[in-house]
């Protein structure tokens, strides 16, 4: 039994490894034959978001487990997860939609993987520049308005323990600017099975809960000092249900319990 668990893991590694290697050029291919028609890239994202699934569900130690229903129809949503290692990225993409993905710039150039990111359409972002946050802005509205799902960490970095650190207003602002409702997601178990600043993994028990939209009909009808104030309790009431969805899932107080950042 000691020999196998290694062994288990090795295979694990080299399937992952290999699915990462051979992806992106599929995706370039599937590109190729649909950016014609294919306006936001769904295609060739949808398939490179199965080689994150795949890669999630080639560790037998990670026992997944997908709770909610995405809701039914064809609206766009501002997907908002609580954040807590590099794992939640493969995690996520076992959910049923594709979703464009905002996330620091630095991981676009990453070779092969950032390599494919970037052919799929996400969206890269260079964290304290101000040009670079408008520019996210522009293009993640553009997506929300041609009906495509856009995913973003509002906590802006990984948690360390998996704590929520306080959530950004940027992602409920895109939402309220669009008039799109915000999707919250909460996301349990991935702090333990790959921590952050590793590449190793860990047995861990993932689960993703997808929550029940949040409309951003009443920021938006707000104006002046009273939307900046509506603004603030939608971030606040969305960070407050994933929370408790993890207080939920985990049995245990989730939260830095930190004053949140504007």
């Amino acid at each position: 039994m000691r020999l196998l668990v290694p062994l288990v893991a090795i295979v694990a590694y080299a399937l992952s490894l290999a699915a990462i290697a051979i992806w992106p050029p599929l995706v370039a291919l599937t590109l190729l034959v649909t950016f014609p028609f294919d306006r936001n890239r769904a295609v060739a994202g949808r398939l490179l978001r199965l080689c994150g699934a795949f890669v999630s569900r080639s560790f037998p130690f990670w026992r997944i487990r997908i709770e909610g229903r995405w809701p039914e129809g064809r609206q766009a949503y501002v997907v908002v997860a609580n954040h807590q290692s590099f794992l939640d990225i493969f995690l996520l993409s076992n959910l049923p939609h594709e979703m464009k993905w905002v996330a620091k710039k630095s991981l676009f150039r990453v070779p092969w993987i950032g390599w494919a990111f970037s052919m799929v359409g996400d969206i890269a972002v260079e964290r304290g520049d101000t040009s670079s946050a408008v520019e996210v802005m522009g293009k993640a509205k553009d997506y929300l308005t041609h009906g495509m799902h856009v995913m973003l960490f509002p906590e802006g970095t990984r948690s360390r323990d998996g704590k929520m650190l306080p959530f950004k207003a940027g992602a409920f602002k895109l939402a309220v600017d669009a008039g799109v409702p915000i999707l919250p997601i909460a996301v349990s178990g991935t702090a333990q099975g790959m921590p952050k600043g590793t590449p190793w993994v860990r047995p861990s028990r993932l689960v993703v809960r997808i929550l029940e939209p949040v409309s951003t009909a009443v920021v938006a009808a707000a104006t002046g000092r009273e939307q900046v104030r509506q603004l603030a309790a939608l971030r606040d009431d969305v960070r407050a249900r994933i929370e408790r969805a993890l207080e939920d899932v985990t049995g245990a107080d989730t939260s830095e319990r930190a004053a949140p950042s504007t």
